[in-house]
């Protein structure tokens, strides 16, 4: 596609016309069918997290966030009061839905309404969770939440050697945009970050995508998926890695 020139004949980029701003998500809830996004709690939610936390007893889902695990229950909620009560980032609990309990936790961050961009992070999947449907939903609702309320850009960022995170995002639809070298240093340790996004107008055909993953018809009698989520977001991507 030609871009656009100005009357000097330089590219410039293509017009927003009648775009405004989006408004900062709300602390509210997201609600799934699986799942449900809650704003974080530490008296509602502290307790249940800390022990679906519990069964990975080696804390491998710890290893490329900058914090965790806590040892104690103390610890836990400790943290949580003095990091994730504020708008940005913005924490909410990922819900089961069938048996009430918090199960995981993500984010809204670098939250930035005048250039449309949102990021999503500070994810952490407990055992209960990992590699369940709900997990995917929660993922739908996050990237819903943002598109539906005008932001035109979603992020992902992980460490560059976390393959898992990097999987991940390219199965949920996030186009590889590069590699920021030394991009920051924590546990006492250099990181180098992945960067992963959609934009608004891949928005259709991810939600699409989601959905027909999501639709109770996709999943047998003993829960295995027919169509994987990966063939059906493929397509999306414009560039792997």
């Amino acid at each position: 596609m030609e871009p656009t020139r100005n009357d000097l004949g330089q590219p410039i980029g293509f017009p927003l016309s009648g775009w405004t701003a989006p408004p900062v998500p709300p602390r509210q809830p997201m609600e799934g069918r699986l799942c449900r996004l809650e704003p974080l709690d530490p008296d509602r939610h502290a307790a249940d997290l800390f022990a679906a936390n519990a069964a990975d007893a080696e804390g491998r889902s710890w290893t490329y966030l900058a914090y965790g695990p806590s040892r104690t229950f103390s610890d836990y909620r400790s943290w949580m009061c003095a990091n994730c009560l504020g708008d940005d980032p913005l924490f909410f609990a990922i819900i089961d839905t069938a048996k009430g309990e918090a199960v995981g936790v993500t984010s809204y961050l670098r939250i930035t309404p005048a250039g449309g961009s949102i990021e999503v992070g500070h994810i952490h999947y407990s055992p209960r969770l990992q590699r369940s449907p709900a997990a995917t939903e929660a993922m739908y609702l996050s990237m819903k939440g943002a598109f539906e309320r005008g932001y035109r850009r979603y992020e992902w960022k992980c460490d560059a050697l976390n393959a898992a995170s990097r999987a991940a995002a390219q199965r949920l639809g996030l186009s590889f945009e590069g590699i920021f070298r030394q991009a920051t240093v924590y546990k006492g340790r250099n990181r180098d970050t992945a960067w992963y996004a959609a934009i608004d107008r891949e928005w259709p055909a991810l939600r699409e995508a989601f959905l027909t993953w999501l639709a109770p018809g996709n999943f047998d009698s003993s829960g295995g998926q027919r169509t994987r989520l990966t063939d059906l977001t493929r397509p999306i991507l414009q560039q792997r890695g």
